[in-house]
């Protein structure tokens, strides 16, 4: 069924684009949307009805790639990238060490991003997938993809 994405990327260029005010106005990166978007696939619902179907993301990978945001938020804060809130403690190989005791589930006191992070994520992924069913419809390939879908 990959076909059918593939058969898009043109589209999901031009919802990316369209899509990066949205992202930048929400809670995540750049670089976390990235990954974000890596861990999610896309279906379409109903596919066999034309009145009814309609592109849904697939969000169950998410929850294993949660853990990976804190640790691009730590590359880009050891970057400098955030305000120093550790003024200067740990230093760089702290912030690895730390990044790695998270990767490995021994992190000290940061329980990871939270249920509500990972709603925020969903809830951003289906916004781009009805983004990018609005568009394809739009340019008049929605029933197109449909129909790839099914095949």
């Amino acid at each position: 069924m990959s076909e059918w994405t593939d058969a898009i990327v043109g589209e999901r260029m031009t919802v990316d684009n369209q899509f990066n005010d949205r992202v930048s106005a929400s809670r995540f990166s750049s670089q976390e949307w990235g990954l974000i978007m890596t861990a999610t696939e896309f279906e379409i619902e109903d596919a066999g009805d034309p009145e009814e179907a309609r592109i849904v993301a697939d969000t169950s990978n998410l929850p294993a790639i949660m853990p990976e945001l804190e640790n691009v938020r730590s590359q880009v804060a050891a970057m400098g990238g955030a305000s120093g809130g550790d003024g200067g403690k740990g230093g760089s190989g702290g912030g690895l060490v730390d990044s790695i005791k998270g990767a490995l589930g021994l992190g000290g006191g940061n329980d990871g991003p939270s249920d509500e992070e990972l709603d925020a994520a969903e809830r951003l992924v289906q916004e781009y997938a009805d983004e990018l069913q609005a568009h394809l419809e739009e340019v008049g390939k929605w029933e197109q993809v449909r129909v790839a879908y099914q095949e």
